[in-house]
């Protein structure tokens, strides 16, 4: 059941993209990596979280847009837990939409909601809230810095950083 609902919403997130794509409406894809701090009780477990992403921006409005994302995301467990459990880590995937407001020309402010998916045997499917602030660079570089969390039986949460290129 989790494959079938990543693939509906991978599905559905491309055929938005692609025909966002093929008119001119001014949307962008971007590519990103992540790079998160763990905090709240997910610290207890995990120092570092490493991850990318792919996104895409849809223009609804003057400064207003609608955002679609996708992408891997790692928690590297400290020493202890790794050595506990015999395993580096463990794996997610975060799908979520949102909007995205630009104050002006390079400041913008967003939120996303959607879902998370464990890629653990057994781990399940959370729901993932991510708000957060960033910048758009001249020449389609883009930074951004988000809290992000997911709540399945208890709440996975990061301080997050994405720095991304955007076509």
């Amino acid at each position: 059941m989790k494959k079938l609902l990543l693939s509906l919403a991978f599905l559905g997130f491309m055929a938005v993209a692609a025909h966002a794509q093929s008119s001119s409406d001014g949307g962008k894809f971007s590519i990103g990596v992540e790079a998160g701090l763990p905090v709240g009780d997910t610290h207890n477990i995990s120092n570092f979280a490493i991850g990318g992403s792919l996104k895409y921006d849809h223009p609804i409005a003057d400064h207003l847009y609608l955002t679609g994302s996708a992408g891997y995301t790692r928690f590297l467990y400290k020493s202890e837990v790794k050595d506990f459990l015999n395993k580096s880590g463990e794996g997610f995937i975060p799908v979520k939409a949102g909007i995205k407001y630009f104050f002006d020309d390079a400041f913008f402010a967003e939120g996303q909601l959607g879902a998370v998916f464990s890629t653990e045997s057994g781990g399940g499917t959370g729901f993932a809230y991510a708000p957060g602030v960033g910048y758009s660079f001249a020449g389609g570089l883009e930074a951004g810095v988000r809290y992000e969390g997911w709540s399945h039986d208890g709440t996975v949460s990061q301080v997050a950083l994405r720095v991304a290129f955007k076509f």
